[in-house]
C-alpha cells in the first residue's frame, strides 16, 4: 500500500557554475538536465578535471546572478565578470566529473583570466552542451536519464524538519545552503524524504533514486569560505 505525503515546495534553489554561490529562484523551467541552467558551467584545472569547494573552499564566495542577458559572476575587490548563457565558442575538450569523462565548450579567455585571479590557481570555464550525453549511475536510474555537470543526478531535495532536527543536536546551527539543494520542502517530518520513491511537483513527476552521499562541502561556511568540522 502506498502511503502519500502532503509536503510543500518552498524552495528552489539552482548553482549555474558548478560549486560557486547558489540562487535562490521563485520558479524555474526543467529541461533534460533538471532545472535550467543548474550547473551547466563548470571550473576545470589544466587537466580538464572540475574543481569545487572540497579542494577551493573560496568557491563559494563567488555570486551568481543570472538575467535573460546572460550569467554575471561577482566577487570582493573583482570588477564582474559576465558571460553570455551560450558560448562563442564551438570546440569542445573533454573534461572529467569524478569518473565520468565528457565534453564541454571552453567559455571565453577572460572567465579563465577572471577565475583564475579570483581562486589563485590557473583553471578554465567550461559550458555543458545541449547535445552531450552525460548518463546517471545505472545502479540507481533508468538508461534515459541524464544529467549536466552535477555530482550524480540532476536534482537534490531537503526538508526543511530534517534541517531543523539535526540543528537540534548541534551547538551552531547551520544554514540550509550548506547542503546545496535543488529542491527544499517543509509541511513533512523529519526524513520523511529517506523513504519516498516518487514526488509530483505540480504536473512534473520525479522518482527518489537514493539518498545523497556524505560530502565535506557540508562543512564549508558560505559566508565566510571557513571550513568547520563535521558535525555527526
Amino acid at each position: 500500500m502506498k502511503t502519500v505525503t502532503q509536503a510543500i515546495l518552498s524552495g528552489l534553489m539552482i548553482y549555474p557554475v558548478k560549486s560557486l554561490a547558489g540562487i535562490e529562484l521563485r520558479q524555474s523551467e526543467v529541461d533534460r538536465f533538471g532545472l535550467r541552467h543548474d550547473r551547466r558551467w563548470m571550473v576545470v584545472n589544466a587537466a580538464g578535471k572540475f574543481l569545487s569547494q572540497r579542494e577551493l573552499p573560496q568557491m563559494a564566495l563567488i555570486r551568481q546572478t543570472l538575467s535573460a542577458d546572460g550569467l554575471t559572476l561577482s566577487t570582493s575587490g573583482k570588477p564582474d565578470l559576465h558571460l553570455p548563457l551560450t558560448p562563442r565558442e564551438t570546440h569542445r575538450i573533454e573534461v572529467d566529473v569524478w569518473h565520468d569523462h565528457c565534453h564541454a565548450i571552453p567559455c571565453a579567455s577572460e572567465a579563465d583570466t577572471w577565475l583564475s585571479e579570483a581562486l589563485g590557481q590557473p583553471c578554465r570555464l567550461v559550458y555543458f552542451p545541449d547535445g552531450e550525453e552525460r548518463p546517471v549511475d545505472l545502479e540507481y536510474a533508468e538508461s534515459q536519464d541524464r544529467t549536466a555537470f552535477s555530482d550524480g543526478f540532476p536534482l537534490l531535495l531537503i526538508s526543511e524538519a530534517s534541517l531543523e532536527d539535526l540543528n537540534a543536536r548541534l551547538e551552531q546551527k547551520l544554514p540550509i545552503s550548506r547542503f546545496r539543494p535543488n529542491l527544499i520542502v517543509s509541511g513533512c517530518n523529519a526524513y520523511a524524504e529517506d523513504n519516498w520513491r516518487q514526488i509530483r511537483i505540480g504536473e512534473l513527476d520525479c522518482r527518489v533514486v537514493k539518498p545523497c552521499s556524505r560530502c565535506t562541502i557540508t562543512t564549508v561556511d558560505p559566508k565566510t569560505a571557513q571550513r568547520g568540522p563535521e558535525s555527526r
